[in-house]
């Protein structure tokens, strides 16, 4: 099955990361690839400690829009690696988060995600994908679709992010 996280909410990241503590919680074998994010996030060490593969990073630091040209390509360079190295480990469920829109920036070769999230029938394990803008194919793809819809969020008020909370 595939399952899509997505909308302008908070929760989705949270929502696959449950998903993978409660799959490891029945012995399930995890993979995690993060797309755009730097890997720091607070669920991935203790995830990794239960035995969680996670992939994750980009180069720098920044987000997306203030990336260079030359950041940009290493950025997909090294996501395209990472989703092929997760790909070498047998698994149960694999999250691709922020696959959304690691694909509508261009920061993930469209057609290898496709082909990992359509494959031949029986070929594939539990599938998560998260992000705020799905390609109409992930929609169309996806057996659980669930939207996140944000009504209220302290950054209006000028909060910004805490640790261990939203990140």
């Amino acid at each position: 099955m595939v399952h899509l996280y997505y909308g302008e909410g908070k929760g989705k990241t949270t929502a696959a990361m449950g998903l993978a503590l409660r799959a490891l919680g029945h012995g399930k074998r995890v993979v995690i690839v993060q797309f755009l994010k730097d890997g720091k996030s607070g669920e991935l060490a203790p995830l990794k400690l239960l035995g969680a593969f996670v992939f994750s990073g980009k180069a720098g630091t920044k987000f997306f829009t203030q990336m260079n040209p030359d950041e940009r390509r290493e950025t997909r360079r090294l996501h395209d690696e990472n989703l092929k190295k997760a790909l070498e480990v047998p698994c149960d469920l694999l999250i691709l988060d922020e696959a959304c829109a690691a694909c509508r920036l261009g920061m993930v070769d469209e057609n290898d995600l496709r082909e990992i999230v359509i494959p031949p029938a029986g070929q594939r394990p539990e599938i998560v994908l998260t992000g705020r803008d799905p390609m109409p194919w992930m929609l169309e793809a996806a057996d659980y679709v669930t939207e996140m819809r944000a009504v209220r969020h302290p950054f209006e008020k000028g909060i910004r992010a805490r640790e261990g909370i939203e990140y």
